[in-house]
This record gives structure tokens, C-alpha cells and sequence, in this order.
């Protein structure tokens, strides 16, 4: 890595043609703009420039040492360069072409079923059947969509296997790490994941050091099923890479707001139900404005952050604890606005 993290534009670098096929793959670089050469030159710099922004990475233009981490860490196959949707100015969530959705009455049902023949056999049925279950349940959380298991696969809505390499979709899997899984945009329905992947449903049994955690990656392709592509938001769920030994599991406000523009909100969600941990700062704020707008209350906090006596100072200038607090006393004020509150 270390020649990598000294190229610029204008050098040669043995391998930096390989970065420009792992570019091309997901979406950075078009075969007619690219030279397929170890030169660094100025396509390949946009497409660095390009990548760094797509990931929330500082934008660089060089192959630092972040860019080469996210560059070598393992990932979903699905491109990451799809239309963006912007929400006051700030990167979000991101969609397919055209937006597509599921389109049935709501509240919406959609059936899935697991492939006999293409299985891996180190996890039971039961055990994979228990991730996806789960995986399932959050998205349901958040949407008026259920998700029911069937044992007809041929007629299930969501077809889900595990194969090796190449399987028929044009998309060929690479073995260990790298791609992870793919799946495709609505009404497609097909969640395809590496089998030669160490998939793992509890980390304290399975001891690997390139095991890869099941739900969230399944959590994940899920979010692809139902309409999202790839965000830039690093603590989303949507977010492009995934560590080894690393979990994902829960829901950001930035895939909520991304699925719930898509489907509506489960009229049981609440936004004030969400952990600190679920809302950047900024999204916070953002959830705020909205509430204020809709409600007439003003967007300000008791807030101590000063050192002064407590008094009412704008939200962007309170402390975090002090903001999410703030936000869960107007979820609770305006519940059914919140309850309906579509991003």
C-alpha cells in the first residue's frame, strides 16, 4: 500500500490498474474515459475525487490511506454511482434509476423464500432462516410493509441463495472478501451472497478473522430489495463496505428517511424512538426543522453547553445530549405528525 499512498497525479504504480478496474466496476469509471494503464493521471483523479465524495472520505484526489481502506475493504456489488437525492443541501440516501419501488396496495406484503439447491451447510436452516427473519422485522419496522417466508420458491416475491463465482447474473462473485453479496432494485427480488464468504450468525463461535456477519449484510441487501442504493452516510446501514467481524444491524436515520420516501411510514414508528446512536448531529437538526415547521414551536433548547445560566439558544449550538433531548420532547408533542412524517 505504501506506493499507493505516495502516488500523485503524473507518477506510474504498478497495481493502479487494478484500482481503475475496481473503479470501472462500481460505477467510477467509464471503459471510454479510461485508460486502463498503471498511470495516475487525470481521469483516474476525478474517479478518486468521485469515489471520496460517494463515500463521505475526504476529497483528496489521492490514494490516502482512508481511500485505500475503503478501496480494500470487503463490500456489497452493487454500483455506488446511481442518481443522488439531496435533503437541505446534505448528501443522503440514494435510489436506482427511475426510483423504482414495489408496487402493490398498501399496507404491502411481499413473500420470500430461500433456494434449496443454492445453500451453504456450516449453518443450519434454522439459523439462517432466524438472520433474515430479523433483517426483515427492522425494515418492516420503519415501512407499512411484512415480510411473510414461504416455502414456494419458484412464486416467492424475494428469492434469496448463496453461489459461488460466476451463477448466471453477469455478476460473478471473487471468493473471499471483496464482493460480499449482491441484489437487485424492485420488482427483481433476487438477494445473491458469496458462499465461499465465512458467513457467521454469532461471532463468539465462529473464530475466523474474515468472517463476515450474516445479518448485516442480509439487512443490507434487503435495503437494495426495496428500492435504495448505496449511501454515503458511513454509520448507515446502506453504507458500501463492511469490516470483517464488524456488525451493522440497526437502522440510521438516513436509511429511514431514504425507505420511508419510498413507501410512506408504519403508522407504529415513531421517530422519537431512535437511539443517539441512530441520528448524526446534522440529521438531527435536520429531523428538528421539520418538526418546528409542522408544529409552530420554535427550534431552540434549554441548553447548559455555555457555562452560562440555562436559556433558550438555538439547537445547533446545544451540546448532543441536550439536542436529542430536545427531539424526543417534540416527537412526543407531535406524535402523529412524527408517526406520518414521510422525509
Amino acid at each position: 500500500m505504501e506506493s499507493f499512498l505516495k502516488a500523485q497525479r503524473g507518477s506510474h504504480v504498478n497495481g493502479i490498474s487494478e484500482l481503475k478496474t475496481y473503479l470501472h466496476r462500481f460505477g467510477y469509471l467509464l471503459p471510454e474515459n479510461a485508460n486502463f494503464s498503471d498511470a495516475f493521471d487525470a481521469t483516474f483523479e476525478s474517479a478518486i475525487l468521485h469515489f471520496q465524495s460517494k463515500l463521505g472520505l475526504s476529497l483528496s484526489g489521492k490514494l490516502d490511506f482512508d481511500t485505500m481502506s475503503q478501496i480494500s475493504a470487503p463490500r456489497c456489488g452493487v454500483p455506488d454511482t446511481i442518481s443522488t437525492f439531496t435533503l437541505h443541501g446534505t448528501r443522503h440516501y440514494m435510489y436506482f434509476p427511475g426510483k423504482p419501488r414495489w408496487a402493490r396496495r398498501m399496507p404491502m406484503k411481499l413473500t420470500y423464500a430461500f433456494s434449496p439447491d443454492y445453500t451453504i451447510r456450516y449453518l443450519s436452516s434454522s439459523e439462517i432462516k432466524a438472520v433474515f427473519k430479523r433483517a426483515f422485522a427492522r425494515w418492516a419496522s420503519v415501512i407499512p410493509v411484512s415480510f411473510v417466508e414461504t416455502e414456494d420458491y419458484v412464486y416467492a416475491d424475494i428469492k434469496i441463495g448463496f453461489y459461488h463465482g460466476e451463477h448466471g447474473d453477469s455478476e460473478p462473485f471473487d471468493g473471499v472478501l471483496g464482493v460480499l453479496a449482491h441484489s437487485f432494485s424492485p420488482e427483481n427480488g433476487k438477494v445473491h451472497l458469496d458462499a465461499a464468504e465465512t458467513w457467521a450468525v454469532d461471532f463468539r463461535s465462529e473464530k475466523s478473522a474474515v468472517a463476515m456477519d450474516l445479518e448485516s449484510v442480509a439487512t443490507h441487501e434487503i435495503g437494495h430489495l426495496l428500492g435504495l442504493a448505496h449511501s454515503s452516510v458511513k454509520e448507515a446501514v446502506m453504507y458500501p463496505t463492511l469490516k470483517p467481524r464488524e456488525k451493522k444491524l440497526d437502522l440510521q436515520l438516513d436509511d429511514i428517511e431514504g425507505v420511508q420516501a419510498l413507501y410512506g411510514s408504519n403508522p407504529n414508528f415513531n421517530i422519537g424512538s431512535l437511539s443517539e446512536s441512530d441520528i448524526s448531529t446534522n440529521q438531527a437538526v435536520n429531523v428538528l426543522r421539520k418538526i418546528s415547521v409542522a408544529t409552530g414551536r420554535p427550534l431552540a433548547a434549554k441548553c447548559n453547553s455555555t457555562g452560562r445560566p440555562v436559556e433558550y439558544i438555538p439547537v445547533a449550538r446545544c451540546g448532543r445530549a441536550e439536542l436529542f433531548r430536545k427531539l424526543k420532547q417534540l416527537a412526543a408533542s407531535a406524535r402523529n405528525f412524527v408517526k406520518n412524517l414521510y422525509f
